[in-house]
């Protein structure tokens, strides 16, 4: 009879992600990720196979649960815009330094080196995309945004936005992530917001 998991696959996978928040997906050793974990690196074989498995997991994991932070934004912010500002502060959330923010931006290189990567990588940009056309969407209907508002292209614009301000500010470090973000999010959303040309 197998031993039941004390430790759940989604538990390692957040200790991976913590993990490269310090050594980046190239310096990443299992021994690492089962010391977060707080297991024996033996596991992490016996759960994903190697350190490459590990990764695959966790960008899988990533592109499962981007949903995750817009679902819980639009449950604690009735205003759409609000909710958007919240959402992609949480997706940023595990990046409170720019250490931690390269270290992830580490994984970049196998997104557009390695096909199996790159696959979960595209799957999870077009999600979240869609789940921020959502909220403009809603932002709309709400009567925050203008009616004539390109929903399509304005998602696209704050999604380059959130990318942009990720890269920059972890090579600038001006202010805080989070307070960089609302500035940047605020000056795209700016032209549209209904009343802006009066």
């Amino acid at each position: 009879m197998a031993r039941p998991r004390t430790t759940s696959d989604e538990a390692i996978l957040g200790a991976a992600a913590r993990a490269i928040g310090r050594h980046g997906p190239q310096g990443l050793t299992l021994a690492a990720v089962a010391q977060e974990a707080g297991l024996a690196p033996a596991t992490l074989v016996q759960r994903f196979g190697s350190k490459r498995g590990l990764l695959l997991a966790l960008a899988a994991h990533a592109e499962q649960t981007v949903h995750v932070p817009f679902a819980r934004a639009r449950q604690e912010h009735p205003s759409p815009l609000a909710a958007l500002h919240a959402a992609l502060a949480g997706l940023s959330a595990g990046a409170s330094t720019p250490e931690q923010l390269a270290g992830s931006l580490g994984f970049l290189r196998l997104d557009v080196t390695d096909p199996e990567f790159r696959a979960h990588a595209a799957a999870h940009a077009l999600r979240t995309r869609e789940e921020i056309a959502a909220l403009l969407g809603d932002a709309v209907a709400a009567g925050e945004l203008t009616p004539a508002t390109g929903v399509a292209a304005l998602a696209r614009a704050v999604q380059t936005t959130y990318n942009g301000v990720l890269i920059l500010w972890a090579l600038t470090g001006e202010d805080t992530l989070a307070a960089t973000l609302r500035h940047d999010l605020d000056q795209t959303l700016r032209p549209y917001r209904a009343g802006a040309g009066k």
